[in-house]
């Protein structure tokens, strides 16, 4: 099992000094939210930077480390744009992007619905969908031409192709055991499984190995990655947490403190106790 840290909500300039610090305490992804405007009742307005402009930085602030946005809602991106960020940012980290795409998070609709941006889950599906197929052709560096539903693409060469062969991984938020949504996951990298009722549980885990292999067959590596919290104090007691997922086939465990009550302290003290080691 390998480890990331997501940083919640930060300022632009600690940000890339958290990825360095997240390196140096053997964390092996550092990941930051892809959103446009939090709007929940009740609470002031969180601060949403551009994620590539800050991966960069942290990109240049580090060696080892993968990361990447956690994440990034294609629906409302145009794909051949977000195909050129993407390959821009994975020459600069020499090769360690990894993209996150989902429909988008409900608390970030400000950045749907205010601007007009489509709120239909179906729609956005088909979105998502449309803009993979599209990302990915051009990833290739042959020349594109694509017919969909909301976008079409002429005799389009995206160059330089990315660092990483063959393509900068996709992971794609899949809802458990909706096979549609899952169906989609198994078509790219790995999945961000999302159970429709309750807490992900190691018997889910083995459950979704089980239906990635048979569904799968050969076609290669594929991520399962579950995001969750643990006691950076009590590494016995975080070991006995992510251990079963790790056993069960789990292949990435995101470290997520969304709601760290001392914010950037909490957040800074975490990431140098390092990860929890399912060893």
């Amino acid at each position: 099992m390998r480890y990331g840290f997501v940083i919640p909500h930060n300022d632009v300039q600690t940000c890339p000094a958290l990825a360095a610090e997240a390196e140096a305490a053997g964390w092996d992804g550092i990941f930051i939210p892809d959103c446009i405007a939090i709007d929940v009742a009740g609470l002031d307005a969180m601060p949403a930077y551009d994620p590539w402009i800050v991966l960069a930085a942290m990109a240049l602030q580090t060696q080892r480390i993968a990361l990447g946005p956690m994440l990034t809602p294609p629906a409302r991106r145009r794909p051949w744009k977000l195909a050129q960020e993407a390959v821009t940012l994975d020459h600069l980290s020499h090769g360690r992007l990894i993209l996150s795409v989902g429909l988008g998070a409900a608390a970030d609709d400000a950045g749907f619905y205010r601007v007009g941006e489509p709120m239909d889950l179906k729609v956005r599906a088909q979105l998502l969908d449309e803009s993979l197929a599209i990302v990915s052709g051009l990833w290739s560096g042959q020349r594109l031409t694509y017919q969909g539903l909301h976008y079409q693409v002429q005799d389009m060469q995206l160059l330089p192709r990315p660092v990483q062969v063959p393509r900068i991984p996709i992971w794609v938020v899949g809802r458990w055991p909706g096979p549609k949504s899952m169906q989609r996951t198994l078509r790219w990298d790995g999945v961000l499984p999302a159970k429709q009722a309750g807490a992900l549980t190691p018997d889910d885990i083995a459950a979704i190995r089980a239906f990635a292999a048979q569904e799968r067959g050969a076609a290669g590596a594929f991520d399962i990655v579950v995001e969750g919290s643990t006691p950076g104090d009590d590494p016995a007691r975080a070991g006995a947490i992510v251990r079963p997922l790790a056993a069960a086939g789990a292949t990435w465990w995101l470290e997520a403190m969304w709601s760290a009550p001392n914010g950037l302290e909490d957040q800074r003290r975490r990431i140098r106790q390092g990860p929890p080691r399912s060893a």
